[in-house]
C-alpha cells in the first residue's frame, strides 16, 4: 500500500492522502444462466420520471413539478439528499463566488431558507467575500475559508435535510417511491420510454414522456447505448471512493485549537497515526460542536461500477472507522471521550461515467468566464484566479439518445471540470435545470433536445436560479418579439 500526497493547485479544491487499493483476487467465471422471458407490470405512468433521489435528482423532481410536470421520483435507498444525507457529505461546497455573490441559488436557497437555524452551521451572511484574515483564518479550520477569502459552505445535519426534501418534492405533488432501484431503461426507437425497476415487488415497469437519469453513475444513459467516458484525473482526489463517518462526544473547538496552536505536535500527531492504520484520515467539523465528520480515508483504483471493489471499499472504511476511534481517543485532544456516532449507509462514490453531451463544462473555456448562449447554471470557480463558470444546457443532453437528460455527477464535462461538477451544489444547480427543461418537454411535446433555451432560462428565473445577462439575451429578444 502507498500513500500519495497531493499538491494543492489552482484546479484543486480540496487536498487529501490518497490511499492505493489492495491486491484484487480475480473474480472465477461460473458460467451462464438464460433468463425466462417474462411479462413486467407497469406500476405507473407519468410526464416526467426522475431516477435518483440524491441533490440532482430531488432538485430535478421538484423543479419539474413546479413547473407543472406530472412527476415520478424514484430512489433505491429510504431516503432523499443521496450523499448530501445517506453519504454524509454533509459539507457543503461552496456556493457563493470569490467576491461573496450567492451564485448557486433556486432549489439549493430555498432548502438554506427552510432548514432549521440549528441544523446549519456557517459563517454569517455580511462574512461572505472576506479577506479579514482573523476571518479567514478563522473560517478556514471550519469548511468555510479558503485562499484568505470567507466562503458559504456550510455544514449541515444530514436527518434535517433528509425530511426536508421529502417533504418538499411531496408538497409540490411528486410521487414518491422509495426502496426501488432502476434496472433496466426501456428504449424504443432511440427514445427512452421509461424504465424497468426492481423492488419487494419483483420487475415493474415506470413509463414516462421524459426520464432524468440522476443516479449518478449514469447508470441509465450508458445501458441506453448514450455514449459516456470515464477518464480520470489521477492527481486529484475526485476518482476516489470510502464510507464517511461521524464521531459523537467530541469537543472539535479543542481539536481546533491544538492544531492551530500547537502545529508541531500536531504535525507529530499526524505522522504516527499515518503510520501506524496506513489508511488514515483528517477530522472535519460538523453542524455541532460536539459531532466530528471523517470524509475518508479516500481509495484509489476501485471502480464504482464492480460490486467486489464496492463491497472492499466498505470492508476497508468500517475497519478504519474503528481503528481511528482508538487512535484519537488515545492521542486527541477533544477526542476522549468519543464514540461511533454513525457511519454513512451509502457509499461515497465520486465518479463512475460522465455523459458525452452536446456540449459540456471544458477546462479550455475556464479563464473567459463567458455566458454562454444557453447558460442554464453559474458554478464557483475552483480558485479566485478564474470568473465564475457558465453551465451550457448542451451538458445535460446526449449526443443521439432521446427522451432523457442527465444531472448530477454524470453531466457531459471533461475530468478537470468533473472535480467541483461533481459537488453537491452543482447538482442541485444541474438538476433543477433538468427537471425545468424535461417540464417543458413534456408541456411543447417535443424532446428534450428540442427545448426553446429562451423559454427554458424564464422557467429558471422565475424559480430563483441565478443566470447572466448575457447568458439571456434570446430570453429578451424573445419577450420583446412576443
Amino acid at each position: 500500500m502507498t500513500t500519495q500526497t497531493l499538491t494543492r493547485t489552482d484546479e484543486r479544491f480540496l487536498t487529501s492522502d490518497v490511499f492505493d487499493r489492495d491486491q484484487r483476487v480475480p473474480r472465477p467465471v461460473h458460467g451462464d444462466w438464460d433468463e425466462p422471458g417474462k411479462r413486467i407490470p407497469i406500476y405507473h405512468r407519468c410526464g416526467v420520471l426522475v431516477v435518483g433521489g440524491g441533490p440532482s435528482g430531488t432538485a430535478a423532481a421538484a423543479a419539474a413539478a413546479a413547473a407543472g410536470a406530472d412527476v415520478a421520483l424514484l430512489e433505491r435507498y429510504n431516503h432523499l439528499g443521496g450523499l448530501s444525507t445517506g453519504g454524509l457529505v454533509i459539507w457543503i461546497d461552496r456556493m457563493t463566488d470569490w467576491e461573496g455573490h450567492l451564485v448557486v441559488r433556486g432549489f439549493a436557497q430555498e432548502l438554506f431558507e427552510r432548514l432549521p437555524a440549528e441544523a446549519v452551521a456557517g459563517p454569517a451572511r455580511e462574512d461572505w467575500g472576506s479577506q479579514n484574515t482573523d476571518k479567514a483564518g478563522y473560517w478556514s479550520h471550519r469548511t468555510a475559508g479558503f485562499h484568505g477569502v470567507v466562503t458559504w459552505s456550510p455544514t449541515i445535519d444530514p436527518e434535517r435535510l433528509k425530511l426536508l426534501s421529502q417533504e418538499i418534492v411531496i408538497e409540490r405533488g411528486v410521487k414518491l417511491i422509495y426502496h426501488s432501484w432502476a434496472a433496466t431503461p426501456i428504449v424504443e426507437g432511440g427514445t427512452v420510454k421509461g424504465v424497468v425497476f426492481e423492488s419487494k415487488e419483483g420487475r415493474m415497469a415506470i413509463m414516462a414522456d421524459v426520464v432524468v437519469d440522476a443516479t449518478g453513475d449514469g447508470d441509465l444513459f450508458a445501458r441506453a447505448g448514450a455514449a459516456f467516458v470515464n477518464d480520470i484525473e489521477q492527481a486529484d482526489v475526485h476518482h476516489c471512493m470510502n464510507t464517511s463517518w461521524l464521531f459523537g462526544g467530541v469537543d472539535m473547538n479543542r481539536w481546533i485549537d491544538f492544531k492551530t496552536q500547537r502545529p508541531d505536535d500536531h504535525a507529530a500527531f499526524m505522522a504516527r497515526g499515518r503510520e501506524a492504520l496506513k489508511l488514515f484520515e483528517r477530522p472535519f467539523v460538523s453542524w455541532r460542536n460536539d459531532i466530528a465528520l471523517f470524509m475518508g480515508p479516500r481509495q484509489s483504483g476501485y471502480s464504482a461500477l464492480d460490486v467486489d471493489d464496492l463491497t472492499a471499499v466498505e470492508v476497508r472504511s468500517h475497519r478504519a472507522m474503528a481503528a481511528h476511534l482508538d487512535y484519537f481517543k488515545a492521542h486527541a485532544p477533544g477526542f476522549e471521550d468519543a464514540y461511533l456516532l454513525q457511519s454513512a449507509p451509502q457509499i461515497g462514490v465520486r465518479h463512475a461515467r460522465r455523459l458525452v453531451g452536446t456540449d459540456g463544462v471544458w477546462r479550455h473555456r475556464w479563464p473567459d468566464g463567458q455566458a454562454l448562449p444557453d447558460e442554464v447554471a453559474v458554478s464557483p470557480a475552483v480558485s479566485p484566479k478564474f470568473p465564475n463558470i457558465s453551465i451550457p444546457y448542451g451538458a445535460l443532453v446526449p449526443q443521439a439518445l432521446d427522451g432523457l437528460l442527465a444531472c448530477g455527477r454524470h453531466i457531459s464535462c471533461d475530468r478537470n471540470s468533473h472535480g467541483f461538477m461533481r459537488e453537491i451544489p452543482q447538482c442541485w444547480l444541474t438538476g433543477q435545470a433538468a427537471g425545468v427543461a424535461a417540464a417543458l418537454a413534456v408541456a411543447g411535446g417535443v424532446q428534450p433536445r428540442a427545448v426553446d433555451i429562451a423559454r427554458l432560462q424564464q422557467g429558471l428565473l422565475a424559480q430563483g436560479v441565478y443566470l447572466r445577462p448575457g447568458a439571456t439575451v434570446a430570453l429578451t429578444q424573445s419577450a420583446l418579439a412576443a
